[in-house]
């Protein structure tokens, strides 16, 4: 395990990025946490006293990764941006779990079945992580229907995304 005492940091206009909130994890960190890794992996251990698990970090580029901060993470530490944290990190190798009741609507259609496994596991995490992001049982419900229908016309994630954003412009 690694730590460290990171600022949090919010992005001002940075594309995809803008207002996020986040801490700076240093190359000499992710180095030690992850030798020679430069791209995304899951992390968990502690923010101050609040426990963490399958967080992804993102690489910046020059060895260092980003770690974002929801709004959850947050409040549950009690802080905002140009505030001190104490950080603790290590991988998390822990398979991400899937949300209850995908697995049987993937049953019911064979053909999004076929699909997911065909995905890399990275791509397969985007989607689990994006359903089980909602705590409402009918908006996980929602977002099973969009993964499933995505999946029968051969969509990945960002297609998805993509297709829901055209449906909506109209």
């Amino acid at each position: 395990m690694v730590q460290f005492t990171a600022t949090i940091a919010q992005f001002a206009a940075q594309g995809e990025k803008t207002g996020w909130t986040y801490i700076v994890v240093p190359a000499d960190v992710a180095e030690q946490m992850n030798p020679g890794v430069r791209k995304s992996y899951r992390v968990k251990g502690k923010l101050d006293a609040h426990p963490i698990k399958s967080v992804a970090i993102l690489p910046m580029g020059g060895g260092e990764f980003i770690m974002p901060l929801n709004a959850s993470m947050r409040r549950a530490i009690h802080k905002k941006k140009g505030a001190m944290v104490k950080v603790q990190l290590q991988i998390d190798q822990a398979p991400l779990e899937l949300p209850p009741g995908f697995m049987e609507c993937l049953d019911d259609e064979p053909k999004a079945k076929k699909a997911f496994d065909a995905l890399k596991l990275s791509h397969r995490n985007y989607f689990i992580k994006w359903m089980g992001g909602v705590k409402g049982e009918a908006a996980r419900a929602k977002r099973m229907v969009m993964v499933i229908n995505a999946l029968l016309k051969g969509y990945g994630f960002a297609e998805m995304f993509q297709e829901q954003k055209k449906e909506r412009e109209g």
